[in-house]
């Protein structure tokens, strides 16, 4: 098939912006009140029409500035991802309080963000906005001046974030049900213990080791669960850079 008959690219971040927008309606205010939306009602709420309707517009004028909804969410995606820390290795750094710090960030964001979790398998191409490159350019930096060789820093990056978005999704999700239930963290925490005692009475290993949990601070529990896996994985990463053979066998 010609180049120029491929079927277009499904993404924001391929299709040209339009030059002219209208001032009372630009593409940052509908990501701006987009992000709002999410935030108080969740990902179900979301929609051109409701959107328009809090905008005091109709569907037709969001399409003028953002074509369906997969490209909305590409863009409420790269606008939290904005609030995230830069890695910045403009000086000596130590690369695992570096890359922990910025771990922590994405964590942080996506707990305050939860309906991020649930729409990241939704996004096409989100490497490929502002905030997640800027983000992106700052870890491999990181993980260049810690001796890893360029493919080799991509791939340790995509690992960190799979680790910290596998732990947040399941975060978030527990954190919507506190949310929908109006209990607070240790009050939910303490009207399942029955249940999951229960659950636990034939499996001794698992009954201890949730009696070891108890009373002590389930949000703290959730730092430290966090925290340990992420040590974990940097240590992993430590090991490879200290085995002195890091970029000898990249295989093709």
């Amino acid at each position: 098939m010609p180049v120029d008959e491929q079927p277009p690219i499904p993404s924001v971040w391929v299709r040209p912006r339009r030059q002219r927008e209208q001032p009372a309606l630009s593409r940052e205010r509908i990501v701006s009140e987009a992000v709002q939306l999410l935030d108080t009602l969740g990902i179900d709420a979301l929609s051109m029409r409701s959107l328009g309707t809090r905008l005091g517009a109709g569907a037709t004028s969001l399409y003028r500035h953002v074509a369906n909804k997969d490209e909305l969410i590409e863009l409420v995606v790269d606008e939290v991802c904005g609030e995230m820390r830069a890695a910045d290795a403009s000086g000596p750094v130590d690369w695992r309080i570096a890359v922990g710090e910025r771990a922590h960030s994405l964590r942080s964001m996506v707990l305050r963000h939860p309906w991020v979790a649930l729409v990241l398998g939704q996004v096409g191409l989100p490497y490929l906005g502002p905030n997640m490159t800027r983000m992106s350019e700052g870890m491999l930096t990181l993980f260049e001046a810690a001796g890893f060789p360029l493919p080799e820093a991509d791939q340790a990056m995509k690992t960190v974030i799979a680790y910290v978005i596998g732990m947040a999704t399941s975060e978030a999700a527990y954190l919507s049900l506190l949310t929908r239930s109006g209990r607070t963290e240790q009050d939910l925490a303490e009207s399942l213990r029955p249940v999951a005692e229960s659950a636990a009475i034939d499996h001794p290993r698992l009954h201890e080791s949730q009696a070891a949990q108890h009373g002590k601070d389930p949000r703290k529990i959730r730092e430290d669960n966090f925290e340990y896996g992420l040590e974990r994985v940097l240590d992993g990463l430590q090991a490879r850079l200290d085995g002195s053979a890091v970029g000898s066998d990249q295989r093709p």
